[in-house]
């Protein structure tokens, strides 16, 4: 919404109306059923990894052959140190990293999860992690580190210079296309955990219908939908929204880790099927890096890391509210 609002003349008001409207949108798609989310979400995910193949080969050979990208000076660090500017600039690459794990909220509609799972998850890092560098490299190739940083799409900037401005607008208008594939993959995914919850009593009640013809978790989506617009309207732009969600995923993260941690000590004999390479120094390190991101975050956003937080102790009222009279629970007490 924010990429269009200035070509379409909207007003901030707009921005915010349109981004309201795109969320109720993908919510509807995904509440008439499970399996064209997934269609549309599969169809982007092809489309984006074969354009993304496409600028990473065609770009270097087909491209201006005067480009002289890497040549130029890193821009210097203005304010704060190295370490704490390098720490917040981690944020939105830790985003577009999110959603590596998304797999397993859907487990249970996947087949032979056993084995499909770990290799989604392994897979599609890689996969991401390859086209991620692969992108950046044309991205240096065309552009000095000065023109990448003062630039608001780097993947146009990169296609200007390479194929002037029709090439520019074509790769603007994929970015587009992608986020667009990245939201739904969002509201395909995300009611799942609410809809989990709802049916472990973990969560209100009316979370876990379903709806009568199309089978979906439609009032988890309605949930999420609800939450998304809110935010939406309380952050109001991205990199505040970006901050916020980012510093809310660090916390909860490392919360895993140290419940990785605790229950190895509390339950050492319980079965583990899937094991955790490295341990405890491969989690110890991953937990020491995502606390010293979350500081960096949190000293350059302050103010959304507290909404982070009191969202988060909100949900932990909410949390222990409920799981008090989950079957888990009663359960445990019983052991």
């Amino acid at each position: 919404a924010e990429a269009v609002a200035p070509r379409w003349g909207l007003s901030r008001g707009g921005a915010l109306g349109l981004a309201c409207a795109l969320i109720l949108a993908f919510s509807f798609l995904n509440l008439r059923g499970t399996r064209l989310g997934a269609s549309i979400n599969n169809l982007a995910t092809w489309a984006k990894i074969a354009a993304i193949a496409a600028f990473v080969v065609l770009g270097p050979i087909l491209g201006d052959a005067a480009v002289h990208g890497g040549a130029g000076p890193v821009p210097p660090v203005v304010e704060g140190g190295v370490l704490l500017r390098f720490g917040q600039a981690l944020s939105p690459i830790l985003f577009s990293y999110l959603g590596w794990n998304a797999s397993v909220y859907v487990a249970s509609e996947i087949r032979d999860p056993t084995r499909n799972v770990p290799r989604s998850l392994f897979l599609g890092l890689a996969i991401c992690a390859a086209l991620y560098l692969a992108i950046n490299l044309v991205y240096l190739h065309a552009l000095p580190p000065a023109a990448l940083a003062a630039s608001t799409d780097a993947g146009e900037a990169t296609a200007r210079v390479l194929f002037g401005p029709v090439g520019g607008s074509l790769v603007s208008a994929f970015v587009l296309l992608s986020v667009l594939g990245t939201l739904n993959a969002t509201m395909l995914v995300g009611p799942r955990i609410a809809y989990a919850m709802a049916l472990d009593r973990q969560f209100p009640s009316g979370a876990d219908r379903v709806h009568a013809s199309f089978q979906t978790p439609a009032v988890a989506i309605l949930v999420q939908a609800g939450v998304a617009i809110a935010l939406v309207l309380l952050l109001e732009t991205f990199p505040r929204a970006l901050d916020f969600t980012v510093f809310g995923i660090v916390l909860a993260t490392s919360a895993d880790t140290v419940a990785l941690f605790a229950l190895r000590r509390r339950q050492p004999e319980r079965p583990r099927p899937y094991r955790a390479f490295g341990y405890p120094w491969v989690p110890a390190a991953y937990l020491a890096v995502n606390l010293a991101i979350g500081t960096a975050i949190a000293v350059g956003s302050p103010r959304e890391c507290l909404m982070t937080f009191g969202l988060l102790a909100l949900g932990l009222l909410l949390y222990r509210r409920f799981a008090r009279y989950s079957p888990t629970a009663r359960s445990s007490g019983s052991r």
